[in-house]
């Protein structure tokens, strides 16, 4: 008997010692998110600089000793801007690595599938870029987020400020694919609710990645536009700066994304910018307290500027950092739920997670492009005012969402 009571109690602190070791391992298991991005290719930068937001983001929450007392991990994937490869790479990731968090920016077609896939594998996809407003509205689902804005909100921002520019006629240039659609859609709509005696004088869809934006500007310039709204972005964005001045062009840009300091850059004629419009969720020149110290710990660990791409990415992975603290374990579900309703303030004001959608409710910052600013020699955002989530916000029931299963 005496054996018997001995052998019991050995396989009894044997079974304690690898449950205990087990937990232990389990803690210390870094929780683990995968960035889709293009980091190949010709939007390389883009996907470049909105990983680079994601990473001091995670690296600002391991040094404040990580969420739930462990670390987190970013898994890089080079999406190429495909979907079928990004979904691919996203899956080897939730098979080989349990990886149950995702996020991206680059490419509404790239967000649908990623979308598709969370659902299928009761995983999260976040987007921070991802602005096609169907992803939260005809095609929304509970397991996609999208903590940024959108196209509706985006356009409805810049329509707003060109309703109240004085100009009569506007032209509309942008990417043939759903972003670009809606986008344009989304800015003609609101631009005939506010001021119905604007005229859109013409709307071109261009292919991705073009080269050649000559007969394009031909048409604008034909059409006697104004102001000319694009939702363009990366080399699409550039390339039609640069080309436009030399042609003849007079017309000031309102864009989605002029705040980015690449793009200007790039387009190396100062002229061919100043008195243009930016407008978007995140820029360097908000003025509050939080974004100058965001700005001030990014240039301190990287030595430049966390102008545009690195800003948005870096508040949706600390918005969804937040979700998962409030949830208390690393549980999809839990997280899912815990964010509906979350409220996040960052270096861009105060944003919510509304439960009905999944659809961030962010203010815009609008804000003129001048030649003196503290940040770069060339020109750059000016001073940025905050046109208020409420004033752009599209009702639930509006926005084409059925519902969120839970």
């Amino acid at each position: 008997m005496k054996k018997i009571v001995l052998f019991c109690l050995a396989v009894s602190l044997v079974a304690v010692t690898t449950f205990c070791l087990t937990a232990e391992s389990q803690a210390a298991e870094p929780i683990k998110i995968g960035i889709t991005e293009p980091l190949s290719g010709t939007f390389k930068d883009i996907g470049d600089r909105y990983l680079e937001g994601v990473e001091y983001a995670v690296k600002v929450i391991n040094e404040q000793g990580g969420l739930l007392g462990r670390k987190v991990k970013v898994f890089a994937i080079d999406s190429e801007l495909k979907p079928d490869i990004a979904t691919r790479k996203a899956k080897k990731l939730i098979l080989k690595e349990n990886v149950k968090y995702f996020m991206g920016g680059t490419g509404s077609s790239v967000g649908a599938a990623m979308s598709a896939l969370a659902l299928k594998n009761n995983v999260l996809m976040t987007s921070y870029g991802m602005e096609a407003a169907s992803l939260t509205g005809k095609k929304c689902n509970k397991n996609f987020f999208r903590a940024d804005c959108n196209t509706d909100t985006h356009s409805y921002a810049l329509a707003a400020w060109v309703a109240k520019s004085g100009y009569k006629k506007v032209f509309g240039i942008a990417q043939d694919y759903s972003f670009g659609h809606e986008a344009m859609s989304a800015f003609v709509k609101k631009l005939n609710e506010l001021n119905p005696s604007i005229k859109m004088v013409g709307k071109i869809f261009h292919k991705i990645g073009e080269k050649d934006f000559a007969p394009y500007v031909s048409q604008i310039i034909n059409s006697g536009a104004e102001v000319v709204f694009t939702s363009n972005w990366g080399s699409d964005l550039t390339l039609l700066l640069k080309q436009a001045k030399p042609l003849g062009l007079k017309a000031k840009f309102v864009c989605y994304f002029l705040n980015d300091d690449y793009a200007i850059r790039s387009v190396a004629n100062d002229t061919a910018v100043i008195g243009s419009i930016a407008g978007d969720d995140y820029m360097l020149t908000i003025p509050l307290e939080a974004n100058k110290k965001f700005i001030e710990g990014f240039y301190k660990a990287k030595g430049y500027f966390p102008s545009w791409l690195r800003g948005k990415s870096y508040q949706a992975t600390m918005f969804w950092a937040e979700a998962v603290k409030k949830a208390g374990k690393d549980d999809v579900d839990a997280v899912r739920k815990a964010w509906e309703g979350l409220t996040y303030e960052g270096p861009a004001g105060k944003w919510y997670m509304r439960p009905c959608d999944h659809q961030a409710q962010v203010p815009i910052w609008i804000a003129e492009i001048v030649k003196d600013n503290p940040f770069y020699k060339h020109a750059y955002v000016g001073p940025a005012t905050m046109i208020p989530a409420k004033d752009i916000e599209v009702p639930c029931n509006e926005t084409g969402c059925p519902g969120l299963a839970k």
